[in-house]
Protein backbone atom coordinates (compact mmCIF):
# COMPACT_ATOMS: atom_id res chain seq x y z
CA UNK A 1 0.00 0.00 0.00
CA UNK A 2 1.65 3.77 -0.74
CA UNK A 3 2.16 5.73 1.97
CA UNK A 4 -1.18 7.44 3.41
CA UNK A 5 0.58 10.83 4.37
CA UNK A 6 -0.25 13.72 2.52
CA UNK A 7 1.69 17.25 2.43
CA UNK A 8 -0.66 20.31 1.22
CA UNK A 9 1.46 23.58 1.37
CA UNK A 10 0.78 26.94 0.12
CA UNK A 11 -0.75 30.17 2.17
CA UNK A 12 -0.44 33.40 2.84
CA UNK A 13 -3.88 34.29 2.85
CA UNK A 14 -7.49 32.83 3.63
CA UNK A 15 -7.90 32.46 -0.11
CA UNK A 16 -5.17 29.91 -0.12
CA UNK A 17 -5.66 28.23 3.22
CA UNK A 18 -9.30 27.65 3.35
CA UNK A 19 -9.62 25.20 -0.04
CA UNK A 20 -6.50 23.33 1.53
CA UNK A 21 -8.64 22.54 4.47
CA UNK A 22 -11.62 22.13 2.62
CA UNK A 23 -9.31 19.31 0.09
CA UNK A 24 -8.00 18.47 3.49
CA UNK A 25 -10.89 17.35 5.47
CA UNK A 26 -12.60 15.38 2.41
CA UNK A 27 -9.72 13.19 1.44
CA UNK A 28 -10.01 12.57 5.44
CA UNK A 29 -13.41 11.67 4.35
CA UNK A 30 -13.29 9.58 2.12
CA UNK A 31 -9.79 7.63 3.25
CA UNK A 32 -9.63 7.63 7.31
CA UNK A 33 -6.21 6.51 7.11
CA UNK A 34 -4.82 9.68 5.27
CA UNK A 35 -2.14 11.70 7.44
CA UNK A 36 -2.04 15.36 7.05
CA UNK A 37 0.58 17.92 6.83
CA UNK A 38 -0.12 21.65 6.04
CA UNK A 39 3.23 23.86 5.36
CA UNK A 40 2.83 27.55 5.23
CA UNK A 41 4.76 30.52 6.31
CA UNK A 42 5.58 32.45 10.18
CA UNK A 43 2.12 34.50 9.07
CA UNK A 44 -0.02 35.46 12.07
CA UNK A 45 -3.05 34.57 9.82
CA UNK A 46 -1.94 31.39 9.08
CA UNK A 47 -0.91 30.34 12.64
CA UNK A 48 -4.56 31.90 13.92
CA UNK A 49 -6.48 29.81 10.99
CA UNK A 50 -4.43 26.32 11.55
CA UNK A 51 -4.97 26.19 15.41
CA UNK A 52 -8.66 27.22 14.62
CA UNK A 53 -8.88 24.12 12.72
CA UNK A 54 -6.47 21.91 15.12
CA UNK A 55 -4.54 20.60 12.09
CA UNK A 56 -0.90 19.69 11.88
CA UNK A 57 0.94 23.10 10.86
CA UNK A 58 4.61 23.02 9.78
CA UNK A 59 5.45 27.05 9.26
CA UNK A 60 8.28 27.43 6.54
CA UNK A 61 10.66 30.93 6.74
CA UNK A 62 10.56 32.03 2.85
CA UNK A 63 9.49 35.23 1.59
CA UNK A 64 8.32 35.82 -1.94
CA UNK A 65 10.23 36.98 -4.91
CA UNK A 66 7.52 38.81 -6.93
CA UNK A 67 7.01 42.71 -6.53
CA UNK A 68 9.13 43.16 -3.67
CA UNK A 69 11.52 45.73 -5.33
CA UNK A 70 15.07 45.51 -2.77
CA UNK A 71 13.31 43.07 -0.36
CA UNK A 72 13.76 40.52 -3.22
CA UNK A 73 17.23 40.17 -2.29
CA UNK A 74 16.60 39.16 1.10
CA UNK A 75 13.81 36.70 -0.15
CA UNK A 76 16.68 34.81 -2.54
CA UNK A 77 18.89 34.63 0.36
CA UNK A 78 16.46 32.95 2.69
CA UNK A 79 15.39 30.91 -0.26
CA UNK A 80 18.26 28.09 -0.10
CA UNK A 81 17.56 27.85 3.58
CA UNK A 82 13.88 27.03 2.58
CA UNK A 83 14.35 24.07 0.16
CA UNK A 84 16.95 22.81 2.88
CA UNK A 85 13.99 23.06 5.37
CA UNK A 86 11.17 22.00 2.87
CA UNK A 87 13.80 18.70 1.90
CA UNK A 88 13.81 17.95 5.81
CA UNK A 89 10.11 17.89 5.82
CA UNK A 90 10.09 15.42 2.90
CA UNK A 91 12.01 13.50 4.61
CA UNK A 92 10.42 13.17 7.93
CA UNK A 93 6.74 13.18 6.29
CA UNK A 94 7.46 10.55 2.77
CA UNK A 95 4.27 11.60 1.48
CA UNK A 96 2.66 9.68 -0.83
CA UNK A 97 1.56 12.88 -2.65
CA UNK A 98 2.10 16.64 -2.31
CA UNK A 99 -0.48 19.43 -2.86
CA UNK A 100 0.50 23.06 -3.77
CA UNK A 101 -2.48 25.66 -3.28
CA UNK A 102 -0.65 28.34 -4.63
CA UNK A 103 1.85 31.00 -2.89
CA UNK A 104 5.16 31.61 -2.83
CA UNK A 105 5.71 28.64 -0.02
CA UNK A 106 4.31 26.20 -2.19
CA UNK A 107 6.95 26.55 -4.33
CA UNK A 108 10.47 24.60 -3.02
CA UNK A 109 8.33 21.46 -1.31
CA UNK A 110 6.45 21.41 -4.64
CA UNK A 111 9.16 21.29 -6.40
CA UNK A 112 11.77 19.25 -4.42
CA UNK A 113 8.65 16.73 -4.24
CA UNK A 114 8.36 16.46 -8.19
CA UNK A 115 12.04 15.91 -8.57
CA UNK A 116 12.13 13.00 -6.05
CA UNK A 117 9.24 11.26 -8.17
CA UNK A 118 6.48 12.15 -5.86
CA UNK A 119 3.17 12.52 -7.40
CA UNK A 120 2.25 16.34 -7.09
CA UNK A 121 -0.69 18.29 -7.85
CA UNK A 122 -1.60 22.11 -7.20
CA UNK A 123 -4.83 23.77 -7.08
CA UNK A 124 -5.10 27.57 -8.89
CA UNK A 125 -7.82 29.07 -7.78
CA UNK A 126 -7.57 32.55 -9.92
CA UNK A 127 -8.07 32.80 -13.69
CA UNK A 128 -4.74 34.26 -13.81
CA UNK A 129 -2.62 31.24 -12.18
CA UNK A 130 0.07 33.19 -10.12
CA UNK A 131 3.35 33.12 -10.34
CA UNK A 132 4.71 30.20 -8.13
CA UNK A 133 2.20 27.76 -9.66
CA UNK A 134 3.39 28.91 -13.21
CA UNK A 135 6.52 27.93 -12.53
CA UNK A 136 5.39 24.81 -11.37
CA UNK A 137 3.46 23.75 -14.18
CA UNK A 138 6.42 22.49 -15.68
CA UNK A 139 6.48 19.70 -12.96
CA UNK A 140 3.78 18.62 -11.69
CA UNK A 141 1.66 15.72 -12.78
CA UNK A 142 -1.83 17.60 -12.34
CA UNK A 143 -3.15 21.03 -11.82
CA UNK A 144 -6.92 21.74 -10.77
CA UNK A 145 -8.41 25.02 -11.92
CA UNK A 146 -11.33 26.94 -10.75
CA UNK A 147 -12.33 28.69 -14.59
CA UNK A 148 -11.99 27.17 -17.86
CA UNK A 149 -10.14 30.66 -18.78
CA UNK A 150 -7.48 29.22 -17.10
CA UNK A 151 -6.18 25.96 -18.53
CA UNK A 152 -3.29 27.07 -21.55
CA UNK A 153 -1.31 27.76 -19.49
CA UNK A 154 -0.87 24.41 -18.19
CA UNK A 155 0.09 22.62 -21.08
CA UNK A 156 -2.30 19.75 -21.13
CA UNK A 157 -2.42 19.41 -17.69
CA UNK A 158 -4.84 21.17 -16.12
CA UNK A 159 -8.56 20.19 -15.55
CA UNK A 160 -11.05 22.32 -14.21
CA UNK A 161 -12.98 20.95 -11.55
CA UNK A 162 -14.12 24.44 -9.58
CA UNK A 163 -12.57 26.07 -6.57
CA UNK A 164 -13.53 23.85 -3.14
CA UNK A 165 -15.00 25.92 -0.46
CA UNK A 166 -17.26 24.94 2.59
CA UNK A 167 -20.16 22.59 2.02
CA UNK A 168 -22.62 24.98 3.70
CA UNK A 169 -22.19 28.03 1.44
CA UNK A 170 -23.83 25.00 -1.34
CA UNK A 171 -26.51 23.93 1.08
CA UNK A 172 -28.00 27.99 1.35
CA UNK A 173 -31.41 28.04 -0.13
CA UNK A 174 -32.69 31.31 -1.84
CA UNK A 175 -33.39 34.08 -0.07
CA UNK A 176 -36.59 35.64 -0.05
CA UNK A 177 -36.70 39.40 -1.04
CA UNK A 178 -39.71 40.90 1.26
CA UNK A 179 -38.37 43.55 4.09
CA UNK A 180 -35.05 45.81 4.08
CA UNK A 181 -32.15 45.13 1.35
CA UNK A 182 -29.30 43.46 3.45
CA UNK A 183 -25.99 44.18 2.11
CA UNK A 184 -22.58 42.30 3.33
CA UNK A 185 -19.81 44.03 2.94
CA UNK A 186 -16.14 42.31 3.27
CA UNK A 187 -12.65 42.90 1.80
CA UNK A 188 -11.46 39.45 2.54
CA UNK A 189 -9.82 38.06 5.83
CA UNK A 190 -7.75 41.02 6.93
CA UNK A 191 -10.45 43.50 5.36
CA UNK A 192 -10.31 46.53 3.42
CA UNK A 193 -9.16 49.87 3.91
CA UNK A 194 -10.60 51.07 0.48
CA UNK A 195 -13.77 49.74 0.81
CA UNK A 196 -14.04 50.24 4.54
CA UNK A 197 -13.93 53.94 3.66
CA UNK A 198 -16.00 54.26 0.53
CA UNK A 199 -18.85 52.41 1.90
CA UNK A 200 -18.52 54.45 5.62
CA UNK A 201 -18.54 57.71 3.63
CA UNK A 202 -21.71 56.76 1.73
CA UNK A 203 -24.13 56.16 5.06
CA UNK A 204 -25.26 59.79 4.82
CA UNK A 205 -26.09 59.53 1.87
CA UNK A 206 -28.30 56.27 2.85
CA UNK A 207 -29.42 57.34 5.37
CA UNK A 208 -32.70 59.47 5.11
CA UNK A 209 -33.56 55.48 4.06
CA UNK A 210 -31.85 53.56 6.34
CA UNK A 211 -34.93 51.31 7.44
CA UNK A 212 -34.52 50.11 4.03
CA UNK A 213 -31.33 48.62 4.13
CA UNK A 214 -29.93 46.42 6.58
CA UNK A 215 -25.80 45.93 6.34
CA UNK A 216 -23.48 43.40 7.63
CA UNK A 217 -19.81 45.21 7.59
CA UNK A 218 -16.49 42.72 8.04
CA UNK A 219 -13.77 45.80 9.08
CA UNK A 220 -10.80 44.01 9.79
CA UNK A 221 -9.25 44.36 13.07
CA UNK A 222 -7.13 47.64 12.27
CA UNK A 223 -10.48 49.73 11.26
CA UNK A 224 -13.14 48.49 13.28
CA UNK A 225 -13.40 51.35 16.02
CA UNK A 226 -13.96 54.12 13.51
CA UNK A 227 -16.29 52.35 11.05
CA UNK A 228 -18.22 51.62 13.80
CA UNK A 229 -18.69 54.87 14.48
CA UNK A 230 -19.48 56.17 11.26
CA UNK A 231 -22.13 53.72 11.10
CA UNK A 232 -23.71 54.56 14.61
CA UNK A 233 -23.25 58.77 13.28
CA UNK A 234 -25.95 58.18 10.76
CA UNK A 235 -28.18 55.93 12.70
CA UNK A 236 -27.03 52.22 11.26
CA UNK A 237 -26.55 49.40 13.44
CA UNK A 238 -23.04 49.42 14.56
CA UNK A 239 -23.81 45.72 16.00
CA UNK A 240 -23.28 44.82 12.63
CA UNK A 241 -19.71 45.69 12.09
CA UNK A 242 -17.31 43.16 13.47
CA UNK A 243 -12.93 42.77 12.56
CA UNK A 244 -14.32 39.48 11.32
CA UNK A 245 -17.13 37.16 10.81
CA UNK A 246 -16.40 33.53 11.83
CA UNK A 247 -20.00 32.03 10.29
CA UNK A 248 -19.68 33.63 6.60
CA UNK A 249 -21.55 31.24 4.75
CA UNK A 250 -24.54 32.24 7.96
CA UNK A 251 -23.32 36.23 6.74
CA UNK A 252 -24.03 35.29 2.98
CA UNK A 253 -27.47 33.09 3.70
CA UNK A 254 -28.90 36.43 5.37
CA UNK A 255 -27.37 39.02 2.19
CA UNK A 256 -29.38 40.03 -1.07
CA UNK A 257 -26.21 41.21 -1.97
CA UNK A 258 -22.44 41.13 -1.63
CA UNK A 259 -20.17 44.01 -2.05
CA UNK A 260 -16.48 42.91 -1.82
CA UNK A 261 -12.97 42.35 -3.49
CA UNK A 262 -12.21 39.47 -5.69
CA UNK A 263 -10.01 37.09 -4.32
CA UNK A 264 -10.42 33.82 -5.82
CA UNK A 265 -12.07 32.27 -2.10
CA UNK A 266 -14.71 34.99 -2.47
CA UNK A 267 -15.45 34.37 -5.56
CA UNK A 268 -16.07 30.65 -4.86
CA UNK A 269 -18.14 31.15 -2.05
CA UNK A 270 -20.27 33.48 -4.15
CA UNK A 271 -20.57 31.09 -6.61
CA UNK A 272 -21.69 28.54 -4.51
CA UNK A 273 -24.14 30.58 -2.71
CA UNK A 274 -25.11 32.23 -6.06
CA UNK A 275 -25.32 35.55 -4.41
CA UNK A 276 -25.55 38.94 -6.74
CA UNK A 277 -22.35 41.11 -5.83
CA UNK A 278 -20.90 44.44 -6.35
CA UNK A 279 -17.26 43.61 -6.79
CA UNK A 280 -14.34 45.68 -6.65
CA UNK A 281 -11.31 44.36 -7.35
CA UNK A 282 -7.87 45.31 -5.55
CA UNK A 283 -5.91 47.47 -8.17
CA UNK A 284 -3.04 46.05 -6.26
CA UNK A 285 -2.86 42.72 -6.33
CA UNK A 286 -0.32 41.09 -8.42
CA UNK A 287 -0.65 41.44 -12.12
CA UNK A 288 -3.93 42.38 -11.83
CA UNK A 289 -5.45 39.37 -11.35
CA UNK A 290 -8.21 39.96 -8.86
CA UNK A 291 -9.71 42.13 -11.88
CA UNK A 292 -9.12 39.01 -13.69
CA UNK A 293 -11.53 37.04 -11.80
CA UNK A 294 -13.72 39.28 -11.21
CA UNK A 295 -14.60 39.34 -15.21
CA UNK A 296 -14.65 35.84 -14.96
CA UNK A 297 -18.43 36.44 -12.85
CA UNK A 298 -19.34 39.88 -15.02
CA UNK A 299 -18.67 37.95 -18.30
CA UNK A 300 -21.95 35.40 -17.66
CA UNK A 301 -23.97 38.38 -15.68
CA UNK A 302 -23.32 37.04 -12.05
CA UNK A 303 -21.69 40.26 -10.56
CA UNK A 304 -21.33 44.36 -11.40
CA UNK A 305 -17.88 45.09 -11.73
CA UNK A 306 -16.40 48.62 -10.43
CA UNK A 307 -12.73 49.09 -10.64
CA UNK A 308 -11.64 51.16 -7.69
CA UNK A 309 -10.87 54.55 -9.95
CA UNK A 310 -14.52 53.97 -10.01
CA UNK A 311 -16.08 53.80 -6.62
CA UNK A 312 -16.64 57.14 -4.91
CA UNK A 313 -18.97 57.12 -1.66
CA UNK A 314 -21.83 58.51 -4.55
CA UNK A 315 -21.32 54.76 -6.17
CA UNK A 316 -21.71 52.96 -3.46
CA UNK A 317 -24.86 54.61 -2.68
CA UNK A 318 -26.42 54.69 -6.21
CA UNK A 319 -25.70 51.32 -6.87
CA UNK A 320 -27.63 50.04 -3.62
CA UNK A 321 -30.03 52.81 -4.18
CA UNK A 322 -30.64 51.05 -7.88
CA UNK A 323 -30.77 47.02 -6.53
CA UNK A 324 -33.40 48.88 -3.93
CA UNK A 325 -35.49 49.73 -6.13
CA UNK A 326 -34.49 46.73 -9.14
CA UNK A 327 -34.80 43.13 -7.09
CA UNK A 328 -34.99 41.68 -10.50
CA UNK A 329 -31.38 42.65 -11.06
CA UNK A 330 -30.66 40.33 -8.33
CA UNK A 331 -32.20 37.70 -9.41
CA UNK A 332 -31.05 37.04 -12.58
CA UNK A 333 -27.57 37.58 -11.41
CA UNK A 334 -28.23 34.51 -8.97
CA UNK A 335 -29.94 32.71 -12.05
CA UNK A 336 -26.39 33.61 -14.00
CA UNK A 337 -24.00 32.25 -11.63
CA UNK A 338 -25.27 28.64 -12.13
CA UNK A 339 -23.28 28.41 -15.46
CA UNK A 340 -20.01 29.10 -13.20
CA UNK A 341 -21.44 26.53 -10.55
CA UNK A 342 -19.10 23.38 -10.00
CA UNK A 343 -21.23 20.48 -7.97
CA UNK A 344 -18.52 18.63 -5.24
CA UNK A 345 -15.42 20.43 -6.06
CA UNK A 346 -14.03 18.81 -2.96
CA UNK A 347 -14.82 15.49 -3.66
CA UNK A 348 -13.58 15.58 -7.48
CA UNK A 349 -10.28 17.34 -6.23
CA UNK A 350 -10.18 14.82 -3.68
CA UNK A 351 -10.87 11.69 -5.70
CA UNK A 352 -8.20 13.11 -8.37
CA UNK A 353 -5.82 13.00 -5.52
CA UNK A 354 -6.10 9.73 -4.06
CA UNK A 355 -5.55 8.48 -7.98
CA UNK A 356 -2.50 9.95 -8.05
CA UNK A 357 -1.12 9.00 -4.80
CA UNK A 358 -2.58 5.60 -5.42
CA UNK A 359 -0.23 5.10 -9.00
CA UNK A 360 -3.19 5.98 -11.55
CA UNK A 361 -3.51 8.67 -13.91
CA UNK A 362 -7.10 9.28 -14.70
CA UNK A 363 -7.94 10.69 -17.82
CA UNK A 364 -8.32 15.27 -17.98
CA UNK A 365 -11.95 15.81 -18.32
CA UNK A 366 -14.15 18.24 -16.08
Amino acid sequence: MKDRRIIISGGGTGGHLYPALVVGRKLQEMDGSIELTYVGTHRDVEKKIMDEYGVRFIPMRIEGLKGRGLRSLRSLAILPLSFIQSLSILRRTRPGLVIGVGGYSSGPVVLLASWLGIPTLILEQNARPGFTNRLLGRWVRRAVVAFESSLPYFRGKGVCLGNPVREEFYALPTKSRRGPLSVLVFGGSQGSRFLNEKVSAALPLLAPVRDRFRIAHQTGTRDLDWVASKYRASGFDADAVAPYISDMPGAFGRADLVVSRAGATTLAEIIAARKAAILVPFAGASEDHQTANARELERVGGAEVIPELRLTPETVAGRLFHYLNRPADLDAMETSLLSLRTENPAAKIAGLCLSLMDGHAPELHS
